[in-house]
């Protein structure tokens, strides 16, 4: 997404995807291709928006919008570098990066607000389509929330689970028992590399799912 490049802190800042964001996003739907998607869902911005669209192209899919999907809200911080933040609030910052399970963003949202969103809107699509296998293109924190969520791990192992901008992850199962088939896969392009200085948000699955994107 337009912003990934600086590093920024972008939460609810509604900025497009990049054109390599876009690049990245064809070539992991063209691999998606072959999945018989029940729905395709993803939050309410404009960059997963997109991703959505690039993805239900093929499927013959309206993307479903869920605002509750959205990123943290960042409050004082979206759009700034750390070097940025830093120089605002060295405090703050270092707090954020000591607790991030617990850390309010000024002005913003913590984690248990978004947990409180986005884990209730993943189980009703999940319930809506049991047994089928679901898309959900979304951002880093609700998606680490979820995987989280799905595989009962608590809120110290957040950033522990890997979410580069253009990557899929896939949760297996339902009815509370998940299984992680596979974690932050970015699909190669030619003259790119897959990690988290050059893409955006986006994951999908076979059975609910979320997608990060750029």
């Amino acid at each position: 997404m337009v912003g990934a490049e600086t590093r920024r802190f972008i939460g609810h800042l509604d900025v497009p995807l990049s054109p390599l964001g876009i690049a990245q996003l064809e070539a992991l739907s063209r691999r998606l291709r072959g999945v018989a998607f029940d729905a395709i869902y993803c939050s309410d911005l404009l960059r997963t928006r997109r991703w959505a669209e690039i993805l239900a192209a093929p499927h013959d899919l309206v993307p479903i919008r869920d605002a509750a999907l959205r990123e943290f809200a960042m409050g004082q911080w979206d759009g700034l570098t750390a070097e940025q933040i830093r120089a605002l609030d060295a405090r703050a910052f270092d707090a954020w990066m000591a607790d991030v399970g617990r850390f309010q963003f000024p002005g913003g949202e913590s984690l248990p607000d978004l947990v409180a969103r986005a884990v209730p809107a993943f189980e009703t699509l999940v319930a809506r389509h049991a047994g089928r296998t679901v898309a959900v293109v979304a951002h880093g924190g609700s998606n680490r929330a979820i995987i989280c969520h799905a595989l009962g791990l608590g809120p110290e192992r957040l950033l522990a689970l890997g979410q580069d901008y253009a990557a899929l992850s896939v949760l297996e199962g339902g009815g509370g028992r998940w299984m992680l088939r596979r974690l932050n896969h970015c699909e190669p392009l030619q003259a790119t590399h897959c990690d988290g200085h050059v893409q955006g948000e986006a994951q999908a699955g076979e059975q609910p799912v979320g997608p990060n994107a750029p």
